[in-house]
């Protein structure tokens, strides 16, 4: 081959550019040997070799017609006319149709090799994606009927007592007036029914009821405190006519406190502390025995502090002294324990129980029961099974906005505390309001005003040191303030019962 001619029929990459030119700014790296590029398997003239690479024919290496130097005696397109661009199509198609690539050699076949390949993985892209869009709907809906059942089954757990708001109903004119309205007053009533279950933990007497505990419960109305006043069972009050279960009307009559309960029940109980406080309660809560004990297994057991060891075979109760944590078996026979504990009165027994409710309150707010849906199931669960409330708290709902109104009180603003009582003057078996400090109270509640609770032997100091103020110090009298908080003997969800 001759070399003028050779170098005359260079290829035309660029047709700016005469023959023989080498085009600026290209690397040496892009251009292979004799202007192969490696990358688009295509020559420096623009002739396709990515077929005949692909294939592999002797053919490919040996025909002149694809080397990148046009064969001897023929004449390039670019030494055909000269300053004329050549009517070759050397530009692949922008759009080549991938059902033709590599089947004929043709130009977009080699150029866009890659597209199959991209368009095989968006295919398996989008279909991961909608298989995990199907399944992410698949958990929603799952995950939606399960709370569903959820919510239906805690609602269901409820007892409504539809009989104790129609007497109320009834006794409407006779009812104290609400004075805060945002504050709320609950009773709650512990039931002594010894029928069902609960005969292992007395004698079952037909299924009659006792209230065995009544707590007044104030949730202020700005929800930073609460207030829980025990009423004596064996309390010595006036109790208004009330309706029994057959349907007969009893008397008014002078009696100790439960035996409210026991003839006409809670709507018997509430008129009964309507009339000795003045308070207007509005909802009312009763639980039983075994609700009780599966609280308390819910939370995993109360701690508590024993100063001496219990052996009470009535209450099932056998403990040493010293830190322990009770479950729910061995909390209600605290709780219920009387004859063998410190003098064995009932007084003693609402102290026990005001403090295990508040060592239950605090493992509750400690742990993270009421904010942890997992934790706090068990504890609805076992406390709706157990749950008769009047119409206003017997859905789910309903309770739910009230612990969520509790949730944020400090623990040192769970106040426990017992009504001012002293032995009644005729039976010293029973008790008496202590006025007027019972009435202070009650009036301190009503309106909504706050109390204030410190253990028993600090009040006696404090009492002690009031009465020396009194006896002719007159340069202390200006310190008083002239609205003191009244202060009862109690105890706060936020003590120690190891450290006292």
């Amino acid at each position: 081959m001759d070399a003028d001619v050779t170098d005359s029929a260079g290829p035309p990459s660029d047709p700016d550019h005469p023959a023989g030119d080498k085009p600026q700014g290209r690397s040496q790296e892009e251009s292979g040997p004799e202007g192969v590029t490696p990358q688009d398997g295509v020559s420096q003239d623009g002739s396709p070799q990515g077929d005949d690479r692909r294939e592999g024919t002797s053919q490919a290496s040996n025909d002149p017609a694809a080397s990148n130097e046009p064969a001897a005696g023929k004449e390039s397109p670019a030494a055909a006319e000269p300053g004329v661009a050549p009517d070759l199509d050397l530009d692949p198609d922008p759009d080549p149709d991938p059902a033709k690539a590599g089947s004929d050699g043709s130009a977009g076949a080699q150029t866009w090799a890659d597209r199959p390949k991209d368009g095989v993985v968006t295919a398996r892209k989008g279909h991961w994606l909608r298989w995990t869009a199907l399944a992410a709907s698949f958990l929603v809906l799952v995950a939606a009927g399960t709370g569903w059942w959820l919510y239906k089954k805690l609602d269901g757990n409820i007892t409504t007592d539809t009989s104790a708001a129609a007497e109320l109903k009834a006794y409407e004119k006779e009812r104290p007036t609400p004075v805060v309205m945002d504050a709320q007053n609950i009773l709650l009533i512990g039931s002594d029914s010894r029928a069902g279950d609960n005969s292992e933990y007395g004698r079952d007497d037909g299924g009659s009821q006792r209230s065995d505990t009544t707590i007044l419960l104030h949730l202020a109305a700005d929800r930073k405190s609460a207030t829980a006043v025990s009423l004596p069972r064996d309390l010595m009050v006036e109790i208004p006519g009330c309706r029994t279960e057959d349907d007969k009307e009893t008397r008014e009559q002078f009696t100790q406190f439960n035996t409210a309960f026991e003839l006409g029940g809670t709507a018997c109980t509430i008129r009964t502390v309507e009339r000795m406080t003045g308070i207007r309660i509005d909802h009312h809560m009763v639980v039983d025995f075994n609700g009780f004990k599966d609280m308390v297994d819910a939370v995993d057991g109360v701690e508590i502090c024993l100063k001496e060891p219990i052996d009470d075979k009535d209450a099932h109760l056998e403990l040493p002294a010293g830190r322990q944590t009770l479950n729910g078996e061995e909390a209600l026979g605290y709780v219920r324990a009387r004859k063998t504990l410190g003098n064995g009165s009932d007084t003693e027994r609402m102290e026990r129980q005001q403090q295990f409710l508040g060592a239950l309150v605090n493992k509750m707010q400690s742990n993270g029961v009421l904010l942890n849906p997992t934790r706090l199931y068990p504890v609805l669960d076992a406390a709706t099974k157990s749950l008769t409330t009047d119409p206003g708290l017997d859905s789910l709902r309903d309770l739910y906005d009230l612990v969520r109104g509790m949730r944020n009180v400090p623990t040192e603003q769970v106040q426990f505390l017992t009504v001012p009582r002293q032995p009644y003057r005729n039976n010293a078996n029973r008790d008496e309001l202590v006025e007027p400090d019972a009435g202070d109270l009650f009036k301190q509640l009503r309106e909504d005003r706050p109390v204030a609770v410190v253990p028993a032997d600090e009040l006696k100091e404090a009492q002690q040191d009031q009465e020396r103020k009194q006896d002719g110090k007159p340069d202390d009298t200006g310190s008083e303030s002239p609205t003191p908080t009244p202060t009862y003997s109690g105890s706060s969800a936020a003590d120690d019962l190891c450290k006292q």
